[in-house]
């Protein structure tokens, strides 16, 4: 057997490289950084180090602009050691599930506990401009994959945890809460598409996300969901949608990303 047939092998030797790269016996709490969320990496503490993510095992370089593709290790102002990866692999690359959940899994085998997701996506509600910052409460997945494997049954009913919304609203209680929508992509959603995310409950669309959530509650941890809205999503947009678009709404909500993320890292 392969290592690309057992993901937690993968996932132990990634961890393991981890380890011996930044000298440490593990880590508590692991970040996410997606489309547009990268800037938000430099106030969450004292940056110890930083390594490309495709040398580590198992990981490739992000292909989608926006990403930083590194992995860094951060001690937190609340004395947590903090894995966050700047890139994640997307489920339309077309590599399969286990390069998309091989970041959450390594994180998990180097001894996290808590996991924070963020994405770029498109918001169903007029009232959830360009910039607003989304609490994912609850997602559905329309990738038509999954991470488990075999009869391996996981509660799903709290995938995001309410602990840790209660904590980013102590940060900033404006922040709403939504229902995310993963889509296979890497096309966007066409309007008949959106519509139907609505119909079925959902209020932002996007491309990850999903398939992580379902692979750090395999493995236990508790899992903080944030989206930022980059844009409205197709048919309730008047323009064309563009990934131009998603850079420069994750570059005008710098400051806000960062502080949030900065509050966050003080109270995991």
């Amino acid at each position: 057997m392969t290592d690309t047939d057992d993901p937690a092998r993968l996932a132990a030797e990634a961890a393991q490289a981890v380890r011996d790269r930044f000298g440490v016996e593990g880590a508590d709490v692991a970040f996410v950084l997606g489309s547009g969320w990268s800037a938000a990496a430099d106030r969450l503490g004292e940056t110890v180090g930083s390594v490309p993510l495709e040398t580590l095992p198992g990981f490739a370089a992000p292909v989608v602009a926006g990403h930083g593709g590194e992995l860094r290790l951060v001690r937190t102002t609340a004395g947590r050691t903090a894995l966050v990866f700047t890139g994640r692999t997307h489920f339309y690359e077309g590599r399969g599930v286990e390069p998309v959940v091989h970041g959450v899994r390594t994180a998990a085998a180097a001894g996290v506990r808590t996991l924070v997701l963020t994405n770029g996506c498109g918001g169903l509600r007029t009232e959830w401009g360009p910039g607003t910052v989304v609490l994912i409460s609850d997602h559905i997945n329309l990738t038509a994959a999954t991470p488990l494997r075999g009869p391996t049954f996981i509660d799903l009913t709290e995938a995001y945890s309410r602990r840790l919304r209660a904590l980013a609203r102590e940060v900033d209680p404006a922040l709403p809460e939504g229902v995310y929508v993963q889509f296979r992509g890497p096309s966007y959603e066409t309007p008949a598409e959106v519509r139907m995310a609505g119909a079925i409950g959902g209020d932002l669309v996007g491309m990850s996300t999903s398939l992580e959530t379902v692979a750090a509650r395999e493995a236990g941890l508790e899992v903080l969901g944030l989206s930022l809205v980059t844009n409205l999503a197709a048919g309730i947009s008047p323009e064309p949608l563009d990934h131009a678009e998603v850079i420069a709404a994750g570059r005008a909500a710098a400051p806000r990303l960062q502080t949030l993320l900065a509050g966050l890292a003080e109270r995991l």
